[in-house]
């Protein structure tokens, strides 16, 4: 199974990233107020398996690499705590607005539904390359890789679900929120800083 230590710094590390405000998010928080938050659970559920397919493509994608050439796999190590610094130190550095459209179309069916949450999640750049940089050194070797996977990807759903879920029931009180002061700003930068800890320890310990 997977290494309790990291799973212990891997929760909340992605917790944090995922309540900071981003596409998914806000298109939950703009649904939530248009629409409900009984409806918008199309969405997530789209929005969930639309995660849970670039995570599981991701390490699977790496997997190969990772039991065939563990030298490659541990430059990927280095490349891919590198690469979670460069994101850490840009959240840091973002300006933190928070623009959303709150005219959501009140008769839009379930499967339009179901169907963006799932394009939002999959066509997503960033989103595959964070899986790629993020999951694979949290695999060890030394142990079967579809019950770490498996395990990984379960945190994933729980704390997609649990943010989007916050953002969609928030609504205006969680929107003027985000709008009051620099909160947005030290959202990302307490994500930013959890980033640039786990590169770090990704890259030098693991």
């Amino acid at each position: 199974m997977i290494d309790v230590a990291a799973l212990a710094v891997f929760i909340p590390t992605f917790f944090f990233v995922s309540i900071t405000p981003g596409m998914c998010m806000t298109l939950a928080m703009t649904l939530g107020m248009s629409i409900g938050v009984r409806r918008t659970l199309w969405m997530m559920i789209g929005e969930l398996l639309g995660v849970a397919s670039v995570a599981v493509a991701a390490v699977l994608g790496v997997a190969g690499v990772m039991l065939n050439y563990p030298e490659a796999f541990a430059i990927l190590k280095w490349v891919g705590g590198g690469y979670l610094i460069y994101i850490g130190i840009n959240m840091w550095r973002a300006k933190g607005k928070m623009s959303i459209n709150t005219q959501s179309p009140s008769d839009v069916s379930r499967q339009s539904l179901f169907t963006q949450g799932f394009v939002t999640a999959i066509a997503n750049p960033k989103g595959w390359a964070f899986m790629i940089s993020l999951l694979p050194p949290f695999i060890s070797v030394q142990h079967a890789v579809a019950p770490q996977l498996l395990v990984l990807v379960l945190v994933i759903m729980i704390s997609e679900f649990i943010c989007m879920l916050a953002y969609a029931t928030g609504g205006k009180s969680l929107r003027l929120f985000l709008a009051r002061g620099d909160n947005i700003k030290w959202m990302n930068r307490i994500a930013g800083s959890l980033m640039v800890l786990v590169g770090i320890w990704l890259a030098l310990g693991r």
